[in-house]
């Protein structure tokens, strides 16, 4: 064996693919997990397949998990990989477009056979390890069923529970090709496995197998260091999207001092809100489980009337179900936050997808005119201080709020800093006050200077009014059909909704200079594309600048300036063109769209060819 050369890289993407049942999600998980603990900046995005129960071996059961880990800052998951794992033909078949040229592929043999070939639809005799498919790649073909099997073939285990250990043998090569210690992950199967001894033996057994494979085998040439990044000094922690959104609803829950109630219906990707709350009793929340989205948001809206922080969570087709009720929380004018974490459409669409398609809905979506506002988080970190803000709103402004995340971000990982509870921003929280007999009478939609009405807590000695969908008296709150009464409480609820713009931040850049040729505008999670866009372009000496946009509704008071100073607006959106609507009818600004709309997130490179396009 020759001398295996040590290169150093600044950053890394690894694409792992395979079947769903083949732990490709824990394997991107664990090797993000050490990358995190040796100090690297990371970005992470899983890829599952919609059906539950796909055939093994077809392309419509391919899972994903694309990871970008670095010594430098990094925005996204990478746009192309420099390694690809395939543990069948039909992982090969649909990622290898995803594959940088000169990339390395890693293939488990035992996957290219041909029932695996005719499963991932390849024509007959044809095998794209050998027939010219990965012509300039470094191919490693590596048998790993057959090295798991022999590894553990004094174990006592039956073959499907050996097979269930392959994924530890990748593991633990791309340890070895990337100098990475076998620690962080046998901890993890000691835990996992702590009431089944055999298998942590077994799993470790074939991870080492792994590991000890790199040095062994004769083609490998080369392994790699990715440096720690340099990052202020701080606690982190590796957190996912919906994981953030949970802690930051949390936090302005124990900030405020009122109790969290989640009523809601398990939906793809918003699920793991729900499971990741229903852990956290001991800080007062509560989370309902209803037997329908109605009843969850109902439950929600009931909670919230009765002084508590009302939280509901869904996607698309539930937000839809859900409308309704949003707009009996608008007209009550309580506080209520409302998740929808956005994935294909129309209909059931693309389940396990992402878009950002909802936005309309979100401003829209009711009978009647209902304003509410409008939050997006950015990035699965930014997912925690935008359920915050979500919150704050809600409460200091008494409405119904939308935090609008993705299926992209939601599943997606990056380093978070903690944030210390007395480092958060106050949320004034405000109850109605007890009246005596002698007071004038209460009158529960009279308003502050912000068009604000009383949080009017049931119970309380001298508060009694009246609730409920009908259209409320202008103070009283008493039933009215009243036609110019009608007509001010429309406009005076939109007053209130504009009146939050006030209270928000104006808008920054966040990259290049105050004018310019071409001002990239965005929303959501295409934030780290942009950004990372933005850099490349502005290094290239061009007059680009970016700025995103974090407050759908109201918008930044300072926004139609900005945008006007620029000769060129692209805005990029994972959807058929909806912000760009918001912006030309209120700031009469031609803007240009970049719409991508296939269940994946952009790529840096689509946008840098749009801007060199319109800059042509």
């Amino acid at each position: 064996m020759g001398q295996i050369e040590n290169q150093i890289k600044d950053e890394v993407t690894i694409l792992f693919a395979g079947d769903s049942g083949d732990g490709i999600q824990l394997t991107g998980g664990q090797f993000t997990d050490t990358a995190a603990l040796l100090g690297n900046d990371i970005s992470t995005f899983p890829n599952f397949p919609a059906e539950i129960r796909a055939p093994q071996g077809t392309v419509a059961g391919v899972s994903g998990f694309q990871l970008h880990f670095g010594s430098v800052e990094l925005f996204t998951p990478g746009d192309h990989a420099d390694v690809l794992v395939v543990m069948n033909a039909a992982a090969l078949k649909s990622n290898l477009d995803s594959l940088k040229k000169g990339g390395i592929v890693i293939a488990n043999i035992a996957g290219f056979d041909k029932k695996n070939l005719r499963l991932a639809k390849y024509e007959d005799g044809v095998n794209p390890l050998n027939d010219g498919t990965l012509d300039g790649y470094k191919i490693h073909e590596v048998d790993v069923t057959k090295i798991t099997r022999e590894t553990l073939k004094e174990s006592g285990l039956g073959t499907k529970v050996v097979d269930r250990s392959k994924n530890m043998f990748v593991l633990g090569f791309l340890y070895w090709m990337y100098n990475r210690k076998l620690d962080n992950t046998i901890r993890f199967l000691e835990k996992k496995f702590s009431k089944k001894p055999e298998l942590i033996e077994s799993n470790i057994a074939v991870l080492k197998a792994g590991y000890y494979y790199g040095d062994t085998a004769e083609a490998i040439a080369s392994r790699f260091e990715v440096k720690p990044a340099n990052i202020k000094a701080g606690t982190y922690r590796n957190i996912m999207g919906n994981e953030a959104t949970a802690i930051g609803l949390i936090a302005a829950s124990q900030k405020t001092g009122l109790n969290l109630f989640c009523g809601t219906y398990p939906i793809t990707p918003a699920s793991d809100i729900l499971h990741f709350l229903s852990k956290y009793k001991n800080f007062g929340v509560k989370t309902v489980q209803a037997e329908d989205e109605i009843a969850g948001i109902c439950a929600a809206i009931g909670a919230s009337f009765g002084g508590a922080l009302g939280i509901t969570t869904s996607s698309g087709p539930g937000i839809a179900l859900k409308g309704e009720a949003i707009g009996l929380a608008n007209i009550y004018e309580i506080p209520l936050v409302i998740v929808n974490v956005q994935r294909g459409g129309p209909s059931t669409g693309l389940p396990t997808k992402t878009e950002q398609a909802d936005l309309f809905q979100a401003l829209y979506g009711r009978n009647g005119e209902s304003p509410i506002p409008v939050i997006a988080a950015q990035s699965p970190k930014d997912c925690f201080s935008a359920a915050y803000e979500a919150c704050r709103i809600a409460i200091e402004h008494m409405t119904p709020v939308f935090l609008l995340t993705d299926g992209y971000i939601a599943n997606g990982s990056e380093p978070w800093e903690v944030i210390k509870s007395e480092d958060l921003p106050d949320i004034e929280v405000k109850f109605a006050e007890p009246r005596e007999e002698e007071d004038p009478a209460f009158l529960p939609y009279k308003r502050n200077e912000k068009f604000v009405r009383p949080w009017a807590i049931p119970g309380t000695k001298g508060l009694a009014h009246r609730i409920g969908g009908l259209e409320k008296d202008f103070e009283t709150g008493n039933v009215s059909y009243d036609p110019e009464n009608h007509e001010r409480m429309v406009k005076v609820r939109q007053a209130k909704v504009d009146k939050i713009a006030d209270y928000i931040p104006e808008q920054a850049l966040d990259a290049g200079e105050d004018a310019g040729d071409v001002l990239l505008l965005s929303w959501g999670s295409t934030y780290g594309a942009v950004k990372t866009a933005t850099k490349i372009l502005i290094d290239e000496g061009k007059k680009v600048s970016h700025a995103h946009v974090k407050y759908l509704n109201p918008l930044p008071k300072n926004l139609g300036e900005l945008v006007k100073k620029y000769d060129k607006v692209i805005m990029p959106e994972m959807n058929n063109g909806q912000f760009i609507k918001i912006i030309r009818e209120k700031f009469l600004v031609d803007a240009i769209g970049l719409n991508k709309i296939k269940g994946l997130p952009f790529v840096t490179e689509e946008i840098v060819k749009k801007v060199n396009e319109v800059l042509a």
